[in-house]
């Protein structure tokens, strides 16, 4: 039997009020590829590169309108010979269901010939440019003829190598400008994303590669290709963490200007700002806030002691379609039961992976210590309820974090001189009552912040989650996703922070309300977590390097795909 088979094309539904017209540079996208068309037009998902700031740049220099472009009718009866040129002219046409800017639109002779300006060298192609940069022009060329002018062809400017092509507007390109439009908006209408395009030389220099992930999706829905590095930037805008009590923080032009009585004054660029973090009483004017939301920069608040209070960002990410499949999910009891066993099995293959990396004691304790995690892994798996589950990863915790403490090397006798050493026997909180879980419960805050940041930077919902029952002011789901991550980022933060001597016991302060960092300790202890995030690890289901601060990303992204149903289960982070 054979496995092709039949395409039956369907129309798309006819356009009507309620039916947003469909930029003719969107078409353009959706020819080249509907994928990356589909997550820009209905997911609202955009990546600034270098390419596209360029093409910003070029298309500022005639996005400048002047004068109108007259009246069909005057223009066929006007006989002057200079030629008119209108800038940044936009048409719309509910037949088409497509709108455009058109760059240029030149007038001469009772014809109007539409101009695109594009980036880049003139292509050496038979036609003079790609298909979908004609498709586009060509769709410049059917809103002017609907409006009444008179066009015979159509031209691309191409700023690298000054060179303009002509387009010839033949019937063939007029029907597949026509044919692209329908496939678009049928392509919308059925609200399925097309699949990633297959081991193509388009996708490493495509803006939206580190959303779309075409290698890893189809990594993961069985391809043999191993997947290509991620084509993304450094990480050379990072979080901003303000902890002075008596920091103030304003704007000054494109800086924010942090004003503190102890340390002076101090001005960092908006660009080199990921997100900003404020403990305890740190002030920030309006327009510093209002610069922020301009520029997507979240702000997140802690307590004095770094617990996580709440995040503000400006108007959000607009992919409905995520929070729609990740709600829906949410009412789902069975495949919350299904999510939450996976989790839990992975954060407790985590918790292994510490032990056996960092163990110190007797070879026999660890054995036994490992060997009772692996079979809570194996009941997480087999779970029935999510009180099960409760308990079996309760049980886990139990055995985790008794054995902590021989994770944790004693200070020598030159660093202990009269200061206790860190004493560690049980995992307490709210609040902690010995160093070792202040930061332990500091870690935590600062994970669940950034895993916040990296869910709502998706379009998902970090209140709403599967396994984390929801209640007002918790980010159920953010919750959730870092259970795996406890292990590998915050516990190791804490091991090293110890075991190396950057945060030793006189960085505390005992008090009735539990243990607390000083300023100076947390700041080190701040510093020490940022500098994890910022490690290269080897991605154990992809084989490439990455930092820890974009796993968390790449995670978020990997369970969008998941939610919207390209992806059979949601891929858990487990180094070996």
């Amino acid at each position: 039997m054979s496995d092709s088979q039949l395409e039956l094309h369907l129309p798309a539904p006819p356009a009507n009020g309620e039916t947003p017209l469909i930029p003719a540079r969107m078409v353009n996208e959706f020819v080249y590829c509907p994928r990356l068309a589909y997550l820009m037009w209905t997911q609202g998902e955009w990546a600034e590169t270098g390419d596209t700031a360029e093409g910003h740049r070029v298309h500022a220099r005639v996005d400048k309108p002047n004068a109108p472009l007259p009246a069909p009718r005057t223009l066929e009866a006007d006989a002057a010979p200079d030629k008119i040129v209108s800038r940044s002219l936009t048409l719309s046409s509910t037949a088409l269901g497509v709108i455009a800017k058109l760059d240029v639109a030149e007038a001469e002779d009772g014809v109007v010939t539409p101009v695109d300006y594009k980036r880049g060298r003139r292509p050496h192609v038979a036609q003079g440019a790609y298909e979908p940069e004609r498709i586009q022009i060509c769709l410049q060329a059917l809103l002017l003829e609907e409006h009444g002018y008179r066009v015979e062809d159509g031209a691309i400017y191409y700023a690298e190598s000054r060179e303009r092509v002509r387009i010839e507007l033949d019937e063939k390109l007029r029907a597949a400008a026509r044919k692209a439009v329908s496939d678009l908006r049928l392509t919308v209408s059925q609200s399925r994303i097309p699949p990633p395009l297959k081991d193509s030389p388009k996708c490493p220099r495509c803006a939206l590669v580190t959303v779309c992930l075409p290698d890893e999706v189809r990594s993961l829905t069985g391809s043999p290709l191993a997947p290509r590095p991620i084509a993304a930037p450094p990480d050379e805008a990072l979080p901003l963490v303000v902890q002075s009590q008596s920091a103030r923080i304003g704007k000054d032009g494109d800086t924010l200007k942090i004003t503190d009585e102890e340390r002076g004054e101090t001005q960092v660029r908006l660009i080199d700002i990921s997100d900003v973090a404020l403990f305890g009483n740190v002030s920030i004017t309006t327009p510093a806030l209002a610069a922020l939301f301009e520029r997507e920069i979240p702000i997140t608040f802690h307590s004095h002691g770094g617990w996580f209070r709440g995040v503000a960002h400006g108007v959000g990410h607009r992919n409905v379609e995520v929070r729609t499949a990740q709600y829906r999910m949410s009412f789902d009891e069975a495949a919350c039961l299904r999510f939450a066993r996976e989790l839990v099995a992975a954060k407790i293959a985590n918790q292994r992976t510490i032990l056996r990396r960092n163990w110190r004691g007797s070879p026999e304790e660890r054995q036994a210590a490992l060997d009772r995690l692996a079979a809570a892994r194996r009941s997480a798996d087999g779970a029935t309820t999510p009180a099960e589950l409760l308990g079996i990863e309760g049980d886990a915790a139990s055995v985790y974090f008794r054995a902590f403490a021989g994770l944790l090397k004693a200070p020598d006798d030159k660093q202990a001189g009269d200061l206790a050493p860190f004493r560690f026997e049980a995992r307490n909180r709210r609040p902690p009552t010995d160093p070792v879980n202040a930061m332990l419960s500091l870690a935590y805050a600062m994970l669940t912040r950034h895993l916040t940041i990296a869910l709502a930077s998706v379009g998902l919902d970090s209140y709403r989650g599967f396994y984390h029952a929801p209640r007002y002011g918790r980010p159920a789901l953010a919750l959730d996703i870092m259970e795996p991550f406890r292990p590998i980022i915050a516990d190791s933060v804490v091991l090293s922070a110890v075991n190396t001597g950057e945060v030793v016991p006189n960085d505390f302060v005992a008090a009735a309300t539990g243990a607390a960092l000083t300023q100076a300790g947390r700041r080190r202890f701040v510093e020490a977590f940022e500098r994890r995030l910022s490690q290269e690890t080897t991605h154990p289901v992809f084989g490439y390097q990455v930092s820890m601060r974009r796993m968390l990303l790449v995670q978020a992204r990997l369970l969008s795909r998941f939610l919207l149903g390209e992806l059979p289960s949601y891929p858990h982070y487990l180094p070996r």
